[in-house]
């Protein structure tokens, strides 16, 4: 069985800990919110891949992937809400005043964002198609899946937002925040813009 596991594991790890929408998304909220405002960040993100590895699992992802108009409008509401961020990312600030303005993303907002990532989708498609345990009944294979999944992740999106907090203590200098700011924008550009690639 635990060797069965290790390709799931290493999968789970090479997945989650790539640079990729939420983890661009978390190195942001690192930096401007810190490390412990971003938890429900976190835990949304993680939260709402099991759920989406979960329905993938059971059979329901490779139908949404297949139907080429469900995949149009996953791709245009993954890439809409990116650009809206970049939007949002280029004006913001990193003062006290601005707490009082902009809010990490909420927990049901990352888990709910999961859904319209269309790259998440393919690599949940992809994840229940090679490494679902060969265990039976199979609401057993697909528990421990999202099980190992889950563990992994977590910590794997929380390096990101930790890397945030920790660049947040140099960019106390205005010319280092417009540079950052001015990264992350277009990363998270190119993020929206590699969804149709």
């Amino acid at each position: 069985m635990m060797e069965a596991l290790l390709p799931l594991a290493s999968f789970a790890f090479v997945t989650s800990i790539t640079p990729g929408p939420n983890n661009i998304m978390l190195t942001s909220s690192g930096v401007w919110f810190g490390f412990l405002r971003s938890i429900p960040h976190m835990l949304g993100i993680t939260f709402g891949f099991v759920v989406l590895l979960a329905i993938c699992a059971a059979g329901i992802g490779s139908l949404v992937i297949a139907v080429p108009a469900i995949h149009v409008l996953l791709k245009i509401a993954g890439s809409g809400y990116l650009l809206y961020l970049a939007w949002k990312l280029r004006s913001m600030r990193f003062s006290q005043d601005d707490g009082a303005h902009v809010r990490p993303m909420s927990f049901m907002g990352a888990a709910l964002f999961q859904f319209a990532n269309p790259k998440a989708w393919v690599m949940a498609v992809t994840g229940a198609s090679a490494f679902l345990p060969l265990v039976q009944p199979v609401w057993l294979a697909i528990t421990i899946y999202c099980l190992v999944f889950g563990v992994i992740n977590l910590p794997c999106v929380g390096v990101w937002a930790g890397a945030g907090a920790m660049l947040r203590r140099y960019l106390t200098q205005p010319l280092w925040r417009a540079v950052f700011s001015t990264v992350m924008v277009l990363l998270t550009i190119y993020s929206a813009l590699a969804i149709w690639l």
